[in-house]
């Protein structure tokens, strides 16, 4: 029987239904063109992150449930009309339910459902953090949805950014853009801006000073369900701190398919001096100001800090010595890359390059030798 099927069955609205879940799940992940917010900020009236996920979590099920049922209805007109009873089986399975809120498909595999219910909840988590990368970056804003800006070179950002004439009751933007696109990624607290502490503003900023710690610690606890191996007598914002200077950027190359809008320029192993800087406003003052409002400043910083260890290792008892010495070590290894660095970062920062984005992030990230991390994985080994 040919496929002239009879819309009195209900199939336009079955599958208008079914399009509007799907095109609400797609629009929720950072990479659809019409993502507006994070999911998490949408539920910020909640003052606590736990709440707000669970009800982000109530809503994925809820959703999965009803578009299974959609395609199953489907399935049954399509069946009854093409009289294919006892050939095909009306029944989806629920990993064929293709929603991103669906872990069963969006993870596959033999997973148990503890498992995947903990690397859905870690990987939305590590999401709500690259969103508030975002806000810092000024590419969102919290108080109006979706893309704030992406042009080139940082050109006319205050105007664009601090456009005002539209606005959304998300909440108001207490939480403003960093006002160079340079973010310092630290595995200690050398800058008082620097990623992590910045994200505890955010936090702060969407659902207030009273639960901090309590969103601190469920973020920390969710990155160590499945992006992060637990740490002993770690802090909730050490954690986060390990999760930006060690994972943030793997997961934004997978998010992106090795086309970052955030660039990570690195010194190197040693990690003595990181940042993330976007792609869209990058110009030809980012380099120069990355030397001098923190590469240098930063040396400076680690020289006293060798002075303090000096001073300590001359007081300190037989054990004390050995930890203060291998600290010392672990300094002058980040010393000597960070000078290295400096010299490179000069030397770049002299030549005043200029990005033509319609070359695409191939091109523009092989402009800055080794002063980025992973040049090979995104260039394909070609300068």
């Amino acid at each position: 029987m040919p496929l002239g099927i009879n819309l009195n069955h209900g199939i336009e609205n079955v599958v208008s239904k079914a399009i509007e879940i799907a095109k609400e799940d797609w629009n929720s992940v950072e990479t659809s063109w019409g993502f507006t917010v994070s999911p998490l900020c949408m539920f910020g009236t909640h003052r606590n992150i736990k709440d707000t996920w669970m009800n982000w979590l109530r809503l994925g099920v809820l959703n999965t449930l009803n578009l299974k049922e959609l395609e199953e209805k489907n399935n049954c007109i399509f069946i009854d009309t093409c009289g294919l009873q006892g050939e095909l089986d009306v029944e989806v399975p629920l990993e064929q339910i293709t929603l991103t809120v669906n872990p069963k498909y969006r993870y596959g595999g033999n997973l148990s459902d503890e498992e995947l219910a903990q690397r859905f909840q870690s990987d939305s988590l590590a999401e709500l953090i690259s969103y508030a990368i975002g806000c810092m970056m000024g590419r969102y804003r919290l108080d109006k949805p979706g893309l704030i800006y992406a042009h080139a070179g940082n050109v006319d950002f205050e105007e664009i950014y601090n456009d005002n004439t539209t606005h959304s009751s998300l909440t108001n933007n207490l939480f403003v853009a960093d006002d160079d696109g340079i973010i310092p990624l630290t595995d200690q607290e050398w800058y008082k801006d620097d990623a992590t502490n910045r994200f505890r503003d955010f936090v702060r900023t969407v659902w207030g000073e009273e639960n901090l710690q309590l969103n601190l610690d469920f973020v920390a606890e969710s990155l160590c369900l499945s992006a992060l191996k637990p740490k002993k007598s770690e802090s909730s914002l050490e954690t986060i701190r390990r999760y930006l200077s060690t994972q943030f950027y793997k997961d934004h190359l997978k998010t992106y398919k090795k086309r970052p809008i955030y660039w990570l320029f690195s010194s190197g192993k040693q990690k003595a001096f990181e940042c993330l800087v976007y792609l869209h406003r990058y110009n030809e003052s980012t380099l120069p100001r990355m030397r001098t409002e923190y590469v240098t400043p930063l040396l400076g910083k680690y020289d006293a800090f060798a002075d303090q260890l000096k001073k300590q290792l001359e007081d300190a008892s037989t054990s004390e010595a050995v930890i203060l010495k291998k600290e010392q070590a672990a300094l002058e290894k980040k010393q000597t890359e960070l000078r290295a660095f400096d010299d490179h970062l000069k030397h770049y920062a002299d030549m005043r390059i200029k990005l033509d984005l319609d070359d695409g992030v191939k091109v523009n990230y092989g402009k800055f030798g080794d002063l980025l991390a992973e040049v090979k994985a995104i260039t394909g080994g070609k300068e």
